[in-house]
């Protein structure tokens, strides 16, 4: 059904079984976060806190916390805003198959909001000293809203039509913010609010924002869609809702979520910055205070017995995994119609998402030919290299479509082993460098700042074999050891701690690949990967995945055995080496509080509100 609450919504999954309740007092500070990692990672129900301690507001986490049950909260109109977007594409199919389409034209008018005067968020107004505050890592810098829908109009032309609606971290303790007068909001590259932002700052006036926390579920998935820029993320949510948003409409005013549980108003000063964070993030690691806009809050709203929902980023999975693959699904059939060639895309969410993409793409240039090589799926990769938030992906692997018309994006490891099978590293490494890459991603030279790598393999089968063991006769150089097979034709190498200072090169994978030669047995593994702990790295697909793409910067960490240059085109003719350690530069990884996870486990034990479920 079309929720048009939140309440509404929380109803429903309590009517089917899909919401625990929890009467204890619970803290919102590590413990809560504790609980919802645990609660996702076991596939449970949604979590409603009805005690919070310090806050007379409950909280409700893990809403998305299973495909399934993102499915269900759109059952009602999944399949025709499916439908609107297939029309997007081809509106002829409206013709060839109108009953297939017959609700599309509803969907279409619930995409316009509904302008109203007054709505129940405006019924309340408190401080922000008063909202949860939610620390979800240990050095979190303060407490975060996970699930802002942040809403922006463009200075020029205001209207909804020129609006943008993202899910943008927001600060609302700790830092240098004044208390109740500030809060930090985080807004990465490439983001729909930083031309709003851009425009304001040309204007030389304040930009108007305002955050929304809940409401229908409709807006939430709504804020983390990649939609193209001029797409109104407001009409998607309408569509997605099944009914016409009401949005409070005054003179003066930005328009503000009638149904949301809280809105926090307010304005970014164009002159003021401070540094936001550190927060532990869907990399895996805590991304550091880094200089963002600051909103100087003007009101805090709520509606009578409002809901605080949340969420916790860490390593993936995390609830936001379930974001993207619901996304995917909507989304997903649009890639061929905007990018011509492409077949299908898949951001690897276990590598953080923009470090690592792969690309199924025709090869149609020279069907004549008697041998296919890379050619138009290179110019596919580049102009997936141009699309939106593909723009910060980091490692692009390519295939052609032809080369294995039964090759499924989303079977990483099959994917892998098609590409190492193919892929001539004497001429299928194509760099980007001095470029952008992900806000979130430390292994480049600098905030936003690094390099990119497209591999592009296709024609004949190179390498019948890759093998799955490690080979007898396989040696090292002096403190290079235990190696181990991460994938068939990958091989994992645990190889000296990082000695060098930041940005500056140690030599280690120098040193290793100048101790073999193209014909050493190691050649027989096309892909070698330098790691921390070995055993770690091939203990699981997930492992290796994570370690090796957000560990490692293409320009700087990309290495070979037998190395060359030529016409500015770098290549190797033996293995491809990464260097995947952990440097000086690099954020670190998100480690939980030992203490907190005793709390929990006394939730979870016999008797507890969690036993059975976590």
């Amino acid at each position: 059904m079309g929720y048009r609450t939140l309440r509404q919504c929380l109803e429903d999954l309590r009517r089917i079984g899909q919401l625990v309740e929890i009467d204890e007092e619970v803290d919102p500070h590590l413990e809560v976060a504790e609980i919802q990692r645990r609660v996702y990672a076991a596939g449970g129900p949604a979590v409603l806190y009805k005690r919070v301690k310090g806050c007379r507001f409950p909280l409700v986490s893990n809403l998305f916390g299973t495909l399934d049950r993102a499915r269900f909260l759109f059952r009602d109109t999944l399949d025709a805003v499916q439908r609107l977007i297939e029309l997007k594409i081809d509106p002829g199919e409206f013709l060839k198959r109108p009953w297939r389409y017959r609700r599309v034209p509803l969907i279409a008018w619930c995409m316009r909001p509904r302008r109203v005067r007054s709505g129940p968020v405006l019924k309340n107004q408190i401080r922000i000293d008063e909202l949860p505050q939610v620390h979800h890592w240990p050095e979190d810098g303060g407490a975060y809203i996970t699930l802002p829908q942040v809403y922006t109009e463009d200075p020029a032309r205001p209207g909804f039509a020129h609006s943008n609606l993202g899910m943008y971290r927001v600060q609302i303790s700790g830092g240098r913010y004044q208390p109740n007068r500030e809060v930090g909001l985080h807004y990465q590259i490439h983001r729909g609010i930083g031309v709003h932002h851009a425009t304001a700052i040309e204007r030389g006036e304040p930009l108007r924002v305002n955050i929304f926390v809940g409401g229908p579920p409709a807006m939430t998935l709504a804020a983390v869609m990649p939609l193209p820029e001029g797409m109104p993320e407001l009409f998607f949510a309408g569509a997605l809702a099944g009914h016409r948003i009401p949005m409070i409409c005054r003179a003066g005013e930005l328009p503000i979520s009638a149904q949301a549980d809280f809105c926090i108003t307010g304005t970014i000063d164009p002159e003021r910055l401070l540094p936001e964070g550190p927060f532990g993030d869907h990399f895996g690691y805590y991304s550091l205070a880094h200089d963002f806009p600051v909103l100087r809050v003007e009101k805090v709203f709520h509606r009578d017995d409002a809901i605080w929902p949340f969420t916790v980023v860490g390593r993936p999975p995390q609830e936001d995994s379930t974001f993207g693959a619901l996304v995917h699904e909507i989304s997903g059939p649009a890639i061929p119609a905007v990018v011509p060639g492409v077949r299908a895309i898949h951001a690897v969410d276990a590598a953080g998402v923009h470090p690592l993409l792969l690309a199924i793409a025709s090869e149609r240039y020279t069907p004549y030919a008697p041998r296919r090589k890379p050619q138009e799926i290179l110019r596919c990769a580049n102009a997936l290299l141009g699309q939106g938030q593909l723009s910060l992906t980091k490692y692009l692997l390519i295939v052609a479509h032809e080369d294995d018309p039964q090759l499924d994006v989303h079977n990483v490891e099959r994917f892998f082993r098609h590409v190492l099978t193919r892929v001539d590293w004497q001429t299928d490494l194509h760099f980007q460098t001095c470029t952008t890459i992900d806000t979130l991603d430390y292994s480049g030279t600098g905030l936003n700042e690094g390099s990119k790598l497209i591999v592009a393999a296709a024609g004949p089968v190179r390498r019948a074999h890759l093998p799955a063991e490690l080979p007898p006769d396989l040696r090292f150089p002096d403190g290079f050891d235990d190696p181990r097979v991460a994938l068939p034709g990958v091989l994992v190498v645990q190889a000296p701690a990082y000695a060098a200072g930041p940005h500056q090169p140690d030599g280690v994978p120098q040193q290793f690949c100048s101790a073999f030669s193209a014909t050493a047995p190691i050649n027989q593994f096309p892909l070698v990967v330098l790691v921390d702990d070995s055993r770690f790295a091939a203990a699981r697909l997930e492992n290796f995945l994570w370690v090796t793409f957000t560990r490692s910067n293409p320009a700087t960490d990309v290495h070979g055995i037998e190395a060359f240059v030529q016409d500015k085109h770098w290549g190797c003719r033996g293995s491809l080496v990464i260097d995947a350690r952990q440097k000086p530069h690099h954020a670190p990884p998100l480690v939980e509080d030992p203490q907190v996870a005793k709390r929990v486990d006394q939730l979870a034990a016999p008797g507890g509100p969690l036993h059975g479920i976590v």
